[in-house]
């Protein structure tokens, strides 16, 4: 059965941020993961996993300015110093927190916008040479158009083709098995053919986001799916509890 990491930006948010770590450890999650650590200072943060006894699994980048609609720059040509700059900042992060995975986001902007294209491209190597000499995994990850229209990664083999033709070996996908569905359906086709290039997975039900086992797919054979492809990463639980979280935690002795 697979490991899994609380999301703590989707999980136990009836508290503060920093108190999230305590109650995931104590409802039995040995790691976490969250969007974006940086309303906080670095060691606050890395002294709230390590109090709490668990392990960092993955935190994106940041991604722009959030509230003003920003989801990552990296594809955004007029906005390369602020990518830089995002890169630095998480690589900092990165290193106080020990995470061993940052997520880069990619942005709004046309999918098939040359320009968007090709600054992508360009910034998904320099993250991943960058990352690569701090010793830092990097992952990228397709997004639904429902969850998040506009965003410019949303087609997984895109995703997974453009990992290949790079072929930096700290660049992996990000499968996320909400998105997957909704976007392309055949999951368990894609993890197969995904598998060895999958550095991080996450899980939520589909169409609510709620709950594993709560949804139209058979959670429970995923998850032995993602054993039977040799993953030993965590699962991300990005999931959306439908009440209270540790009223919601029932699907993991469920499996």
């Amino acid at each position: 059965m697979p490991k899994f990491a609380a999301n703590l930006s989707m999980m136990f948010t009836e508290r503060p941020f920093l108190e999230r770590f305590a109650a995931a450890a104590a409802a039995g999650f040995t790691a976490v993961e969250y969007l974006f650590p940086y309303d906080h200072p670095a060691k606050t943060v890395a002294d709230a996993l390590r109090s709490a006894g668990l392990k960092q699994a993955l935190f994106n980048m940041p991604p722009g300015d959030w509230a003003a609609g920003d989801r990552g720059l990296a594809s955004l040509p007029d906005r390369r110093e602020e990518f830089e700059t995002a890169l630095v900042t998480a690589i900092s992060y990165a290193k106080t927190i020990e995470t061993p995975l940052l997520h880069m986001m990619a942005g709004i902007a046309p999918c098939d916008d040359p320009a968007a294209i090709a600054c992508y491209r360009e910034n998904l190597k320099k993250a991943a040479d960058v990352t690569a000499e701090a010793g830092i995994g990097l992952v990228i990850e397709p997004i639904n158009k429902r969850d998040m229209p506009g965003y410019f990664l949303n087609d997984f083999d895109r995703a997974f083709d453009l990992v290949l033709d790079l072929d930096r070996p700290n660049l992996n996908l990000q499968f996320d098995v909400y998105h997957r569905q909704i976007l392309h359906g055949d999951v368990i086709t894609a993890l197969r053919k995904m598998a060895p290039r999958i550095g991080h997975i996450q899980i939520a039900s589909v169409p609510n986001r709620h709950e594993p086992l709560t949804g139209e797919l058979d959670d429970r054979r995923i998850f032995q799916e993602i054993d039977a492809i040799g993953y030993r990463g965590y699962v991300g639980c990005e999931y959306r509890p439908a009440a209270k979280t540790e009223e919601g935690l029932g699907w993991m002795a469920a499996i």
